[in-house]
């Protein structure tokens, strides 16, 4: 018990320490398209990020999971039913639907750049892909299948027992080579050629005064303060925080309490990346803000449930032409959508 105690004012301390270094002053940032005090905004494609090596074969093996519905209990749910690159790989839901139509209680998170993230889902529950892939497979409300239905089915369908083959090796067709090419795909899933990243890089042209305009309004603590939790380069900051969004259903969501029970952690919800943004609608942890516009009239008012909102949490002074501003710089942070092939399934 007192261990427990200690862990949980450790946690509390580091967290303010936390949030007070992100209140310092923003650095000195200069708006002009290449400046070098903007680098940190550009994100970097790395070996940390597609956690290399990684193979060709077997990301092309992770996507063919990915998208096969014959993984789940019944056949009819895949990882892409709720992560739809046509939908921003989201579900285009306020909550998910899973396993016979059940209703969930949260948004399905986009997995563009969850390679960057390190901690999944909007409670931080699991530490990486690989166990974050596991979850929604064996939970009864979503894809409910069994450890023993996954691999029954995939021995028996003699292309995925070559592929594996070909990617791990003989004898290497098991659970947890299902979840790491499941994740070693995901983490091919990177949103960095955005408009707001040719401007980075030097190109003047790629963002209009407006959207500049919003850029600043984003950084500046004494108007957005966006920039406190959704930090470059990914607009997110791995953090969980009260925004004081309200449940809408009879049943309180704690979030991220459930895994760290103090105080400051009730209600709150991991900061989602801002990259794709345009793609991903509706907005937070229960779909609640159908618009950008929603979003940013949510944070003037400074959240709609006021109980023990994160410190951080302010209502904001933003004039009408300040509000478009910033919106139009939030449409800018979305990459160009490209033509993704969907992977032929191995039949027998």
């Amino acid at each position: 018990m007192l261990k427990k105690q200690l862990l949980r004012r450790v946690f509390a301390i580091t967290f303010l320490l936390s949030l007070f270094s992100l209140s310092l002053p923003a650095q000195e940032y200069v708006f002009e398209a290449g400046h070098e005090s903007l680098k940190n905004w550009q994100l970097i494609v790395d070996d940390y990020a597609l956690d290399s090596p990684t193979k060709d074969s077997e990301i092309e093996l992770g996507k063919k999971l990915f998208f096969d519905p014959r993984l789940s209990n019944g056949n009819n749910l895949s990882c892409a039913t709720c992560h739809d690159p046509m939908l921003g790989w989201s579900d285009a839901l306020p909550v998910s639907v899973g396993f016979r139509g059940q209703t969930l209680t949260r948004s399905a998170p986009t997995i563009v750049n969850t390679a960057f993230n390190k901690k999944q889902m909007w409670d931080g529950r699991f530490d990486s892909l690989e166990q974050q892939v596991e979850g929604p497979l064996f939970t009864k409300q979503e894809m409910n299948a069994s450890p023993e239905a996954v691999l029954q089915f995939l021995q028996a369908n003699q292309g995925y027992q070559s592929h594996f083959k070909t990617v791990y090796g003989e004898n290497q067709l098991t659970l947890n080579n299902t979840f790491k090419a499941i994740a070693s795909f995901e983490r091919t899933v990177i949103s960095n050629t955005s408009r707001f990243d040719a401007w980075l890089a030097g190109d003047k042209n790629a963002l209009t005064y407006s959207e500049v305009a919003g850029f600043k309004i984003f950084v500046d603590t004494k108007k957005g303060n966006c920039e406190v939790c959704h930090s470059a380069p990914n607009f997110n900051d791995d953090g969980f925080h009260n925004i004081g969004v309200v449940d809408k259903n009879s049943t309180v969501d704690v979030g991220r309490y459930q895994q760290i029970p103090i105080k400051l952690m009730k209600g709150a919800f991991k900061t989602p990346t801002l990259r794709d943004i345009s793609y991903t609608a509706p907005y937070f942890h229960n779909g609640s803000a159908k618009t950008l516009k929603d979003v940013i009239k949510h944070y003037v008012e400074g959240g709609e449930n006021k109980d023990n909102l994160s410190p951080e949490m302010k209502p904001l002074q933003l004039t009408f032409d300040e509000k478009v501003h910033l919106e139009n710089f939030l449409k800018s942070l979305s990459s160009p959508v490209h033509e993704f092939a969907l992977p032929t399934l191995p039949i027998k």
